[in-house]
């Protein structure tokens, strides 16, 4: 197999399934349709798979277009290998619950860790403020 730049190396992975990690978190699986020069993507039968412990979920997508410097991984799936996962597959209702109940301590603990700081006189700058640096 030869050696193909950039993007255009991409071009045998398409109508294959695919895992894509983005920069906000989510992750997504599905089949790649289409690729162009700046990375760009488009999914067939996407569906978002949100994970909380050791459950999982699946929330259909449908078609998606991923913009190329919002992915973090990508990676193929090999259909053929048997699944040895130890997740447990749950309802979308019950992971959006799970999902937000861990959102909702993950702020609990960031506000007692900001509270904390404040009492010694330290503060660190909102995740919103970052992106101006």
């Amino acid at each position: 197999m030869n050696y193909v730049p950039g993007t255009a190396s991409l071009i045998d992975d398409i109508d294959k399934k695919h895992l894509v990690l983005l920069r906000d978190g989510r992750t997504l699986i599905g089949y790649l349709r289409s690729i162009d020069q700046f990375a760009n993507l488009v999914f067939h039968q996407t569906v978002e798979r949100i994970h909380v412990g050791k459950k999982f979920g699946d929330i259909p997508r449908g078609i998606f277009i991923v913009r190329g410097e919002n992915v973090v991984l990508l990676g193929e799936i090999d259909m053929d290998k048997p699944s040895d996962t130890v997740l447990q597959q749950v309802s979308i209702e019950e992971i959006l619950e799970e999902q937000r109940l861990q959102q909702q301590s993950k702020q609990e603990t960031e506000k007692v860790k900001m509270l904390a700081l404040k009492d010694r006189g330290l503060s660190i700058p909102k995740a919103d403020n970052l992106d101006e640096y």
